[in-house]
């Protein structure tokens, strides 16, 4: 019972070209999963970085939003509804509003303009590279991520720029609030956000709640969503979840990533099952010999899943390689991949069970395989 790993070994390694094809297959699977949900995960991060960074419990928005970006705003005078509500220990107004800034050289970009409390920083930029948050209590100042020069061109601080016909001062530069609407992101006092933009003059895109401490949060929402009945009232997780579920189903991209990764997974399964198979197919005598022997069926088994397994662990080994050099590059780009540990150890598993699956189709045939095959001419 000592053979069936040396045997196994010595099946995959007698025919190289076959082995590596295996590798070959194994190794696109796991990058092609790897990747694809890494990006996933970093896209979903950029569509809800924003909430996660806001020091707020509740979120108001209008009534039927489901997402960050394509909030719609409603008259900011509601707030004090809420500053009212037992267990609210302040409120802070928020606006998100789509503009248009020009660039040097003629031409103008949609951004992103999100209007925040100054004096709190609540809502504003989270790592700040140059400058300070407080900053854009100047005159029209704003902050730009360093993600926007991409589309803006080079920015530092001090430079003008037109945002609908008037000029903005660049106050300072941050990082992280890359938006999955691929739009340059600016963060500016609330006051200038509605200056910039007189459609939404005395109304607001959000309403910011924080729960005294100790307060049950779900309690508060509920209290909110009876005094705020015009407008949708979420926990901060209710939101990320809905900004995220917007992102991943309504428009698409959750089946576009689903269908690759399922299709990573089926090519890898294709290609070890039919090169196992074929190695059983090569050694069938073998197989009849070692029963002829008195082998047990167990030892066939081991055999076919010994194969498998290594194959999968070698494949394995050699997609993490590669994807690490995947997402290296990636992120040199600037864009977000984010892979935890758990991912990794959900695509082993995957990888592994797999390979055993297709190796099944190779058991079957080898155990049906007749002893007395060997001692016939």
């Amino acid at each position: 019972m000592a053979y069936p790993v040396p045997i196994a070994r010595k099946n995959l390694f007698h025919d190289r070209v076959r082995f590596i094809i295996t590798l070959v297959g194994i190794s696109f699977s796991v990058v092609l999963i790897l990747v694809q949900v890494g990006v996933y995960l970093g896209m979903m991060y950029n569509t809800s970085s924003i909430i996660e960074h806001t020091d707020a419990d509740i979120w108001i928005t209008a009534r039927n939003n489901r997402n960050f970006d394509f909030s719609m705003p409603f008259p900011e005078h509601r707030e004090n509804l809420a500053r009212a509500v037992p267990g609210a220990a302040r409120t802070k107004k928020l606006i998100l509003v789509w503009s248009l800034m020009k660039i040097k050289g003629g031409g103008s970009e949609n951004v992103e303009m999100v209007g925040f409390d100054p004096e709190s920083g609540i809502g504003g930029p989270w790592e700040m590279l140059q400058g300070a948050v407080g900053d854009v209590k100047f005159h029209r100042g704003v902050i730009v991520d360093e993600s926007s020069t991409g589309k803006l061109g080079a920015l530092a601080i001090g430079d003008y720029r037109e945002v609908v016909n008037k000029k903005v001062r660049v106050v300072g530069i941050c990082r992280g609030a890359r938006r999955i609407t691929t739009a340059p992101v600016l963060f500016t006092s609330y006051r200038t956000a509605q200056e910039l933009n007189p459609w939404i003059d005395r109304q607001t895109v959000f309403v910011l709640v924080k729960a005294v401490p100790g307060a049950d949060i779900a309690e508060l929402r509920g209290r909110l969503a009876r005094v705020m009945n015009l407008e949708d009232v979420y926990t901060r997780q209710q939101f990320i979840n809905a900004t995220r579920s917007y992102w991943t189903f309504s428009t698409g991209m959750g089946i576009a990533f689903g269908f690759t990764i399922l299709m990573g997974i089926v090519v890898g399964a294709v290609i070890v099952s039919q090169t196992i198979y074929s190695a059983t197919i090569e050694h069938l005598r073998e197989f009849g010999t070692l029963k002829a022997l008195g082998a047990e069926n167990r030892m066939i088994y081991g055999i076919i899943l010994q194969q498998a397994l290594i194959s999968g662990v070698l494949g394995f080994a050699i997609g993490l390689a590669i994807n690490f050099a995947v997402v290296r590059a990636y992120s040199s780009t600037g864009q977000a991949i984010i892979q935890p540990w758990q991912l990794f150890a959900a695509d082993f598993l995957i990888t592994q069970l797999t390979c055993v699956a297709a190796s099944l189709i190779s058991v079957r045939k080898a155990m049906q395989v007749d002893p007395m095959e060997v001692f016939r001419a």
